[in-house]
């Protein structure tokens, strides 16, 4: 599939799907295996596993769609990529620490950027076996199944997951909140908007575009979004790579949320 100037998002997500479920099977094969690990960037994890399945991911997705510009947590960064239209976003393994825990959520995550936008995005929980994928215009689903945000503006009893100080600051609004253990894959927190099973997630500052891309489409096509606070759509591939805060949740919820940080209470958030 030749790279042009207008990528199909379906086909794109077609090639993308046969790529993660291959990683997600080598994922699979070494979790809970003893596993060679270090430290990045002070305190960051990473592991043999990580780099095997970035490897794996790079050959893959290059032989799929040649010229696509990369950008992956494990592998360094080319800023040839800002000049690129389209490029791959990776998270070999996104909830490192809980992957070399032994907990289950943690996933394997990819995205096809086109000029800033996801277009294509699968995202993998193999210890689980949730597979999501979606593409621009076409919906998103989980197994296989349609998934949707859950609709409605209330605050009231919703479903909450993200860091603690977060979240403790939206219970001075809204007090009968559902705190929902926090997801260590942050796509997955994410995801779980996607599904219906969260009604809003929060991620904190410093997040960076692996975190997000793959899950910020599946939000998107599920019906709801993912925005900065008060507003504002998610750009990928900048020359900046971290994020501020930010919310995703379905569209009526995320509105009542972002009119709500006039709050002087969360203005610190």
């Amino acid at each position: 599939m030749p790279v042009t100037e207008g990528v199909d998002p379906a086909a794109a997500a077609t090639h993308l799907a046969a790529c993660v479920r291959e990683a997600g099977a080598l994922a699979l094969s070494m979790f809970r295996t003893p596993l060679k690990q270090w430290s990045k960037g002070g305190s960051s994890p990473v592991s043999e596993a990580d780099i095997a399945i970035d490897r794996l991911l790079h050959e893959r997705l290059a032989a799929a769609l040649p010229g696509v510009a990369w950008l992956s947590e494990e592998s360094a960064d080319d800023p040839a990529r800002l000049t690129s239209r389209h490029v791959w976003i990776v998270d070999p393994i996104d909830g490192t620490r809980a992957f070399l825990a032994g907990l289950p959520d943690w996933t394997v995550s990819a995205a096809l950027v086109d000029d800033g936008r996801p277009i294509a995005a699968c995202l993998f929980a193999p210890a689980t076996d949730e597979f999501f994928l979606a593409s621009a215009n076409n919906g998103a689903t989980c197994n296989g199944a349609p998934i949707a945000v859950t609709r409605g503006a209330p605050l009231a009893k919703a479903r909450v997951a993200g860091p603690k100080s977060f979240v403790d600051r939206l219970l001075l609004l809204a007090p009968d909140l559902v705190v929902v253990p926090r997801v260590h894959s942050l796509a997955l927190r994410l995801a779980r908007v996607a599904q219906g099973t969260l009604d809003v997630a929060i991620a904190g500052a410093n997040s960076h575009d692996w975190d997000l891309a793959a899950a910020d489409l599946l939000v998107h096509e599920a019906g709801g979004a993912l925005t900065h606070v008060g507003g504002g759509t998610v750009l990928y591939n900048r020359a900046e790579l971290r994020h501020e805060v930010l919310l995703a949740a379905g569209r009526e919820r995320l509105a009542v949320l972002n009119e709500h940080f006039g709050d002087e209470r969360l203005v610190v958030l």
